[in-house]
């Protein structure tokens, strides 16, 4: 079994296709053959050396979606040939191993490709608006970097979930497919005021719910652009860690919540269930489509992290495993 494995921190050129060890499911896990993998901006990170917390070496890779080979003791619910997807760390290989409780199973009408688009950015955005937000009807609701597999999931859950939404991206040709997909408004940060533009499409009123993903580069806007008893739900920092503000954002009750689904007490037990349950069905049906932007072959691992550096991708790049 071969996979992209990092033993050094680097660039694209650290990740090396090598011989892993034989994957044996143990208690609650589940082997698959894996047919294609996402790439997220948090594998440039890794692979960098500036994730926190990622000791070497790993294996390459966050989600994917294949064909179970074999289940350990404990699991009822997978077995052998079903089609499955979901988040598990070393995708980017010949197989992986997923906990039970992170797989799901692939809908008949979604192509591994589209599988392989959806766990990280699609549980990460159900988690904040769902778990985190608790949004309802009729909110006003802002997605930064809808361009992005978090913001492109997040448009749509929020529409579908029949808010009035705002779209934000650093370049036009990034926005324009948001439009498609129930954008009301488009704003590009690198050339518009972000409240400016709210605050005349809301008649001052601001919205109800932000996703604060770009961090520092845009958080007085975001935070300018609230209503009453707002919330901004942050988990990413793509234009800077560190943001300051003022705490006269009291005056509007404006609630800041962090979040991760990685550590989050609540992911399995609420976002997970309710996904399973409320968004999958979606999938199936067409009403949530997940975005691929690119498929590339596996080998071309090097060439997705450029695309995700050139940030010019709307939705996911996807690597196949040719079998």
């Amino acid at each position: 079994m071969f996979g992209f494995r990092v033993s050094e921190f680097g660039g694209p050129e650290v990740m090396i296709w090598e011989e892993l060890e034989p994957l044996v499911p143990g208690e609650g896990q589940v082997l698959v053959d894996v047919y294609a993998s996402g790439v997220n901006f948090a594998e440039t990170r890794m692979r960098a050396g500036t994730y926190s917390g990622q000791p070497l070496p790993f294996v390459m890779g966050m989600e994917g979606a294949g064909v179970v080979v074999a289940t350990g003791p404990g699991v009822s619910i997978f077995e052998p040939g079903d089609r499955v997807f979901g988040r598990a760390r070393g995708t980017h290989a010949e197989q992986v191993l997923f906990d039970a409780a992170h797989l799901m199973p692939l809908p008949d009408s979604l192509s591994f490709e589209e599988g392989a688009a959806i766990p990280v950015g699609w549980l990460t955005a159900w988690h904040a608006l769902h778990t985190v937000a608790a949004i309802a009807p009729k909110q006003r609701v802002l997605v930064e970097a809808v361009g992005g597999s978090v913001g492109s999931a997040a448009l749509q859950i929020a529409h579908q979930h029949g808010c009035w939404t705002t779209a934000t991206a650093s370049r036009d040709d990034k926005l324009e497919p948001a439009r498609e997909f129930g954008a009301d408004l488009l704003i590009n940060y690198e050339r518009e005021s972000i409240s400016e533009r709210i605050a005349g499409a809301t008649d001052g009123q601001g919205v109800d719910v932000s996703l604060m993903t770009i961090g520092s580069a845009t958080s007085q806007e975001l935070l300018d652009s609230m209503g009453m008893e707002g919330k901004v739900v942050m988990f990413g920092s793509t234009g800077g860690r560190d943001i300051t503000f003022n705490l006269n954002i009291g005056v509007l009750n404006i609630q800041l919540l962090s979040m991760s689904i990685s550590t989050s007490p609540r992911f399995e037990t609420e976002t997970m269930t309710s996904f399973r349950q409320h968004a999958l069905p979606l999938f199936a049906d067409g009403t949530f489509k997940a975005v691929v932007d690119r498929v590339l072959p596996l080998a071309e691992v090097v060439r997705s992290h450029a695309m995700i550096d050139d940030r010019k991708h709307y939705g996911k790049i996807i690597l196949a495993v040719e079998r």
